[in-house]
């Protein structure tokens, strides 16, 4: 398996984490966004979407990081990030999709390059954009997680809610969006802080981290 990935993207953060939960080994193929790497024609062969991350597998591209997820089920089926049993499958899906759609896009690179190249907000407005769509994915999960979350999103089983939550968190920290007043997601920070899939899942664990 190849992985192309940028570390500090956190769609190839998720990725990451379900790589190693799987113990799947790949090799890792770093794409500087800020560079232009998406951009390149080479690249766009293999997503048309110009985005990270992108696994390639038996010659085969697949990006989108629920596409991912889901089709590394199927090739390593331990553990189930995605449950078979109906209800329980859609309401992990209804996690990731709080920050996949609900968040992410809004606080991800080509929005905030979007925001200073052609609106051309400046440093601190475009920071206060970010904070307000991460700080209300903090309202949405912890309300969501209320009835469902333990050690993990899902009570004591890891799932792929788990993948999408710590890079989300991550984000929060960076961007100074801080989650001391939710209890839920403090609580699964300190899980991922101790699991060894997630700690190298890492940005500053990935070969192309700078500081």
């Amino acid at each position: 398996m190849v992985l192309y990935s940028y570390y500090r993207s956190s769609a190839s953060f998720r990725a990451r984490i379900a790589l190693n939960l799987k113990g799947l080994a790949y090799e890792y193929r770093a794409i500087h966004l800020l560079k232009g790497a998406q951009m390149t024609d080479e690249y766009a062969k293999l997503n048309p979407a110009k985005q990270v991350p992108t696994l390639i597998h038996e010659g085969q591209a697949i990006g989108q990081t629920m596409a991912i997820i889901d089709y590394l089920d199927h090739v390593q089926p331990t553990p189930r990030l995605f449950p078979d049993e109906p209800l329980k499958r859609a309401l992990i899906t209804q996690a990731c999709e709080i920050i996949n759609s609900g968040v992410q896009p809004l606080a991800n690179t080509s929005t905030t390059v979007y925001l200073k190249d052609v609106l051309k907000l400046d440093e601190a407005t475009r920071a206060n954009w970010v904070r307000h769509w991460l700080t209300n994915g903090h309202r949405m999960l912890e309300t969501f997680l209320a009835n469902h979350a333990g050690d993990f999103a899902f009570g004591s089983t890891v799932s792929a809610a788990d993948c999408f939550v710590l890079p989300h968190l991550v984000s929060a920290e960076r961007f100074g969006a801080p989650y001391d007043d939710y209890p839920i997601l403090k609580r699964l920070r300190a899980t991922y802080a101790a699991g060894d899939a997630f700690k190298r899942a890492m940005p500053d664990q990935q070969p192309d981290f700078e500081k």
